[in-house]
């Protein structure tokens, strides 16, 4: 499954009744349409967004007792019990090798800064609202520093970091990209994340942006490995801002299995033509 979902009354992703989590509600929807309690689905999202985390592009797999002849209806189905914050975008087969987390190549990820004086109440859940005349120039000269390999535990809160065992992650591309009126937005691809890395990404490069510390003291905090480091200059980001929008997979994981069932994207509806004469 491919789901997207707006994260600002769920406490993340990773399963647990109170609060609600978005496994959690998943997996209810999926129970009630398939009949199976949720050992026997044994659900595993991609990435366990935290609370207040949106998604685009998080992905899931489950199990099933037998093969389904079409999806089109199982899909509406789940569609129809979730509730109007949470979709399945993408419904598709999958060959038993896949697996949702550990067939992952790469992970994309985007935080939105709102940069204005008064904020865009359309923009309030999903954008960080700052105030400061931002500096775009020295943001985009200082994300450049975290693309490659490093370890990243001076950007790892303590507090989770048993998430993770191992701190060195491969970043592919870290962007601030300018989309123009107050929105800026750093793109940041990676091999994997640990527990608020992204958004304590977006804080150091906010205070950046500020002109407060110059561009230099990214790879300085990255050698220091201390997370005490980072707290000298910036705290972790809001959760609101940051959105999982993509994971990207092995390719032979992604074949389809032999004679299965056509993945199923949502099905749109068809109005009936009117048989009756018009004058």
């Amino acid at each position: 499954m491919v789901i997207a979902y707006e994260g600002t009354r769920y406490s993340g992703w990773q399963y647990q009744s109170s609060p609600p989590t978005v496994q959690c509600i998943v997996e209810k929807a999926l129970t009630k349409v398939m009949k199976l309690d949720r050992k026997e689905l044994g659900l595993v999202g991609a990435s366990r967004t935290d609370k207040g985390v949106h998604a685009w592009g998080q992905v899931a797999h489950f199990l099933t007792p037998f093969n389904y002849t079409a999806l089109d209806d199982v899909h509406a189905a789940v569609n129809g019990v979730l509730p109007d914050d949470i979709r399945v975008r993408e419904l598709s087969p999958a060959v038993p090798e896949f697996h949702a987390r550990f067939s992952v190549e790469s992970k994309v990820y985007h935080y939105k800064i709102y940069n204005d004086a008064v904020m865009d109440p359309l923009q309030r859940n999903y954008a960080f609202h700052c105030t400061y005349r931002l500096n775009p120039a020295a943001m985009k000269e200082a994300a450049r520093h975290f693309v490659g390999q490093h370890d990243f535990s001076a950007f790892a809160n303590v507090s989770r970091n048993d998430r993770v065992t191992n701190p060195v992650k491969s970043i592919y591309r870290c962007e601030v990209v300018e989309l123009g009126g107050a929105l800026l937005q750093l793109e940041v691809e990676g091999s994997g994340f640990m527990f608020k890395q992204v958004r304590n990404m977006a804080a150091l490069l906010y205070q950046i942006g500020k002109e407060s510390i110059p561009p230099e003291i990214v790879p300085v905090i990255l050698a220091s490995r201390n997370r005490r480091e980072l707290a000298k200059y910036a705290l972790d980001a809001p959760p609101h801002g940051l959105t999982l929008i993509s994971v990207n997979y092995k390719k032979d994981h992604l074949q389809l299995p032999v004679d299965c069932s056509p993945v199923s994207f949502g099905r749109h509806r068809a109005s009936s033509y009117c048989k009756l004469p018009f004058y």
